[in-house]
């Protein structure tokens, strides 16, 4: 196979452009949102109020257990049916937030249960309540112990985000797409593609060691 060059280097920069504008704000904003929606599937799965577990269990098992693209294609394409439409980036970021939500509410819970028991002892005796006690003491213990495996759904988010170019989202492999259905030369640039998403992945690889260091000042010895 013989490399066009040119096509290598002149496509480069817009694919890198279209994950610095598309595909890494897409993912940090679904990631935001999505611990969020972790953070209180994990609490609610604490509960010992049942009807709350319940449900936090039944929106775990629902996202877990149906692929990311049916979400993505039921919010964007199927909501309409039922007269709620929406742009391509609202739903990518809906569905993503969602996704993101129901794979780290697992992982929330198991880093929050993996704090020791006397840390909430310890907070009740020095007078705090148990939403003082859980911000202060546990949430930034359970933080550290979270870390790599959020770090790793982050990571997966990045590269999941190529499948919004089928909503018509702009970001790096839609870019792509457009470039390679222009130059005929598919092989080439989904190549390169690929290539831009394992550098993204590999310098929030780095961030998230650097990450891990800060955070192990919380973890109680």
């Amino acid at each position: 196979m013989t490399v066009d060059w040119n096509l290598f280097f002149d496509s480069l920069w817009p694919i890198v452009l279209g994950g610095l504008k598309g595909t890494i704000p897409l993912s940090l904003a679904s990631f935001a949102i999505g611990l969020v929606i972790a953070v209180v599937m994990a609490l609610m799965r604490l509960s010992k109020n049942r009807l709350v577990s319940f449900i936090a269990r039944a929106y775990i098992s629902v996202i877990r257990g149906t692929p990311l693209l049916v979400q993505l294609f039921v919010i964007f394409y199927g909501l309409p049916s039922i007269g709620v439409t929406l742009d391509p980036w609202p739903s990518a970021i809906i569905a993503f937030s969602a996704n993101v939500g129901g794979y780290a509410a697992e992982v929330v819970r198991a880093a929050i249960l993996s704090v020791p028991k006397g840390q909430w002892e310890a907070g009740y005796t020095i007078g705090m309540s148990r939403t003082l006690t859980l911000r202060r003491l546990i949430l930034p213990q359970a933080a550290r112990v979270a870390v790599p495996p959020l770090s790793n759904t982050f990571i997966s988010l990045v590269k999941d985000t190529s499948l919004a170019s089928l909503i018509l989202v702009t970001e790096a492999f839609r870019r792509a797409q457009e470039i390679a259905a222009f130059s005929q030369e598919f092989m080439l640039v989904y190549i390169e593609a690929a290539l831009v998403y394992w550098v993204f992945c590999l310098v929030l690889s780095m961030g998230q060691s650097r990450l891990e260091g800060r955070l192990d000042r919380y973890v109680a010895h």
